[in-house]
Parts: C-alpha cells; sequence; structure tokens
C-alpha cells in the first residue's frame, strides 16, 4: 500500500510541472501587457525555464544515486515552489526572470528523481510503472491551458505561479512522511564544470540572438559578435573537458556515432519545432485572432487530447509498423500544421457546415497533436533501441536535446516576433521559419533503425564504431 501512495506523491509533481508549463504559456501575453515588457525580453520568461531544466536533469539524476533520491526529490521540489512565490511577487520582467531560474532548478530536478523513485518502488513492473507515471503527463497538459486560462482572466498572471505553492507544500509534508530514505552511493562524480560550460555555452548564444533584436548601433553588433564568439569558445571547452572527463554529464560517444548524431539532430529540432513554438499559441491567439485570454488557453486543449490519443494507438501498433514510418507520418502532419497556421485564417464552409477561424485554429491544434502522437513514441523507442542496455542515458540525452531545441526556438521565434512589421506578419515568418526546419528533420529520420530488428544491427555497428575511434 506504501509503495501506491508514493507513486501519487510523485505524479502529482509531474502532474503539477506538467500544468505549470502551459499555464505559464497562457499568462504569457498577459505578462507582457501588464509589466509592459517586450516579447523579446518576456520570451526569456518562457527560456530561460527550460534552458536551466536542460542543466539540471543530468546533474540531478546523479545526485539523486549519490546523495539519495528522497533528498534531491525534496530539495527540488522546495526549489520550485520557492521560486513559484518569488515569481509571483516580481514586480518586473528582469526579476521574473531571475526567480523563473529558481524554479527552473526545481522543475529539472525534481523530474529525474521522481522517476528513479518509481523505478525502486515497483522493480517487478518497472516498464509498467513508469508507462503509468509518464502518462499522468498529457492529462496535465490538458487541464493547464483551461485552468489558467481562467485564473489569468480572474485573478491576473500572478495566479498561475501562486497555484504551484501549496500543492507543493503539500508534497513536501508528505514525501517527507511517506518516502523510503536511501542513502545514495558516493562513488559517482557530478560534472559541474561540464553542466558550466554548457550552460555557459547556450547562455551566449541565446543572449546573442536576443542582442541581435535590439541591434541599432555599432556596439550592439559588436556585442553580439562578443557573445556568439564566447558562445563558441565555450563549446569547445565543454568538448574538449568531456572527453577526459571521469565521469561526463554528456556521453560524447553517443554523439558522434551516425545513428545516434541522426536522433540527436531529430530531437533537438523537434523540441524547437514541436515544443517550443506551440508554446506563443496563446500569444498567437491573443495579438493576431483577438481571442481572450481564455480562449487562448482553450486553443492548447485539442492539441493535447490528439497527442494522447495518437501516442496510445501508435504505442499499440509500434511493433507492426516500426519506427520510421510513423516518424515520417508524423513530422509531416506537423509541418502541414506550421504552415497552416502560417496563414490568416477566415471561415470555411465544408459541405454546408460553417467554420469560423476559431474552429478551423482548434482543429489545426488537434491535428497538430495527432502528428506529435504518432512521432513522438515512435522516436523514444528508436532511440532506446539504438543501445538497450544505456536506456537511462539515452533517455536523458534524448530529453536534454528536445529542452535544448525548445528554449532556442523561443528565442529564435521572440527575436522574429520583436523584429517583425506586425504581429500577424511576424508569426507568419515564425511559422514557415520552422516549417521548414522541420522539413529538414526528414533527413535525420533515414539515419535511425527502421525497426526493432534493425535496430540490433544498427546498436552492433555503432558499438564498432565507438571502439575503433
Amino acid at each position: 500500500m506504501r509503495r501506491y501512495l508514493i507513486f501519487s506523491v510523485v505524479g502529482l509533481v509531474l502532474f503539477l510541472a506538467s500544468i505549470s508549463a502551459t499555464t505559464v504559456s497562457v499568462a504569457f501575453p498577459a505578462i507582457i501587457s501588464e509589466l509592459d515588457a517586450s516579447v523579446l525580453v518576456v520570451g526569456w520568461v518562457l527560456s530561460i525555464y527550460q534552458l536551466v531544466a536542460v542543466i539540471t536533469m543530468p546533474i540531478a539524476a546523479k545526485m539523486s544515486e549519490t546523495f539519495g533520491r528522497k533528498r534531491i526529490f525534496m530539495m527540488s521540489t522546495l526549489f520550485f515552489t520557492v521560486g513559484s512565490v518569488l515569481c509571483a511577487i516580481a514586480p518586473n520582467a528582469t526579476l521574473l526572470i531571475i526567480f523563473r531560474v529558481v524554479q527552473g532548478i526545481g522543475g529539472g530536478g525534481f523530474l529525474p528523481a521522481a522517476s528513479g523513485i518509481v523505478s525502486d518502488e515497483f522493480p517487478e513492473m518497472r516498464e509498467r510503472a513508469i508507462g503509468l507515471f509518464a502518462s499522468i503527463h498529457p492529462i496535465g497538459a490538458i487541464v493547464g491551458p483551461n485552468l489558467g486560462g481562467w485564473m489569468v482572466a480572474s485573478w491576473g498572471w500572478q495566479s498561475v505561479f501562486w497555484f504551484n505553492v501549496p500543492l507543493g507544500i503539500v508534497v513536501l509534508i508528505l514525501a517527507r512522511q511517506i518516502l523510503r530514505a536511501g542513502s545514495g552511493n558516493g562513488s559517482r562524480r557530478i560534472d559541474f564544470v561540464g553542466a558550466g560550460l554548457l550552460a555557459g555555452s547556450l547562455s551566449a548564444l541565446m543572449l546573442a540572438l536576443a542582442k541581435l533584436g535590439n541591434g541599432e548601433s555599432a556596439v550592439s553588433y559588436t556585442s553580439v559578435g562578443v557573445l556568439a564568439f564566447v558562445s563558441i569558445i565555450l563549446l569547445i571547452a565543454f568538448v574538449r573537458w568531456e572527453r577526459t572527463a571521469a565521469d561526463p554529464i554528456v556521453d560524447l560517444e553517443l554523439i558522434q556515432s551516425r545513428p545516434f548524431l541522426g536522433a540527436n539532430i531529430y530531437n533537438l529540432i523537434y523540441g524547437a519545432c514541436a515544443f517550443g513554438i506551440f508554446s506563443l499559441m496563446p500569444l498567437y491567439a491573443v495579438s493576431v485572432y483577438g481571442m481572450t485570454i481564455f480562449q487562448s488557453g482553450l486553443l492548447l486543449t485539442p492539441r493535447s487530447i490528439g497527442m494522447t490519443l495518437a501516442s496510445a494507438v501508435t504505442s499499440i501498433y509500434l511493433v507492426r509498423w516500426g519506427y520510421r514510418w510513423p516518424m515520417l507520418i508524423g513530422t509531416v502532419i506537423i509541418v502541414v500544421s506550421l504552415f497552416s497556421l502560417s496563414q490568416k485564417l477566415t471561415g470555411v464552409s465544408i459541405l454546408g457546415l460553417d467554420l469560423s477561424a476559431t474552429m478551423v485554429l482548434l482543429i489545426i491544434m488537434l491535428v497538430s497533436g495527432i502528428g506529435s502522437g504518432v512521432s513522438v513514441p515512435a522516436a523514444n523507442n528508436a532511440c532506446i533501441a539504438l543501445m538497450p542496455d544505456r536506456v537511462a542515458t539515452i533517455t536523458g540525452l534524448r530529453g536534454m536535446f528536445r529542452q535544448m531545441g525548445g528554449a532556442l526556438s523561443i528565442t529564435i521565434a521572440t527575436l522574429l516576433l520583436h523584429s517583425g512589421e506586425s504581429m500577424a506578419r511576424a508569426f507568419y515568418l515564425t511559422f514557415v521559419f520552422f516549417g521548414i526546419i522541420m522539413l529538414l528533420s526528414i533527413l535525420a529520420i533515414f539515419t535511425m533503425p527502421e525497426r526493432l530488428m534493425e535496430s540490433t544491427e544498427v546498436a552492433a555497428a555503432a558499438e564498432q564504431s565507438r571502439s575503433t575511434t
């Protein structure tokens, strides 16, 4: 009985994280308006959280093994809760961005620890328990936009952060009483240097992109060049450090071989085009179609529903279909959705049925969710099948590249929105740009295994390639 209570506690955290991600997206237009800040600046409220999560996830995973999962889980939940309080009382955009760093440390930290706790509690049915645990996320993605739209419309954007506080406190109290105190083992080193170099490189790159949007003088363009140069230098230093680190934060051998390189490129692009860019949909709905905050929240719901249903069906038939065709079909559907969103939609008539622009948008969002639901299970399993004996490492890399793509895409998108003549024109360029990038990801799909039997051969070839380098 106790382990089911433990599952409920850690499941509540995943539910909270999923709701929080979507409610902040819904609050995005209100934050821009009430804090009187540009879309380029407020874009960091979304992207900085993902950037911090990229770095925190692998560190938290290793710390949970070193210091015990309960300790890291509770510490991460505390960071998330305190960060939520600070975000709710932030008087300006600058402090809100800083406080989102605190919240991001918690958000990126408790998920690896929670997954480890579930795995430890259900050793005889680990795969089923982890699968059920992962299914909580789309439920939160369905609840979050509607809840967020209602809260922002009723109590302002601060309410989406206050919502996290009582639930976070409840989780802390229950976790202290219920979770088993694991001692961990102190044998593994934590690659803080590698994490710092990677964080510095990505931050410098994103700052350079942000500065580019304000480039109106020679000094501005000079700062862009300096930041870009710093980003490259830190990236080179990161690669050199990781090659000699005793326990690197990123296994470079898994990035260099051809099938893994293709998988990581696909995950980076997928994170940018299917996750990051869609977090700006509430702003798109409000600024281009004049929807209310509540209506913009509803716009995200059909995408989550489509993703949930399509993912369930694809998972059932994945063995029969293989990996490549679902990835190709899902990617093409997402591309079509992005190109469709680039057009200023009006009402249409189909078989005598008149559909408003809002209804057309809802249908496109449903279709985009189906595309994600078809491609994600195949992409996830194709990555793991490349080296099934290193599931944790592969999963960590996959999540890191997707989060990284999401963070970069928001920065690039807000740059385009900030520089555009009008919001409608800027969103047109944004959707077309990322639609083309997503289309190019098809090339990476053909470097990944087509089905399970082939993946075994690919993994053997990859292992042989690694041993000869």
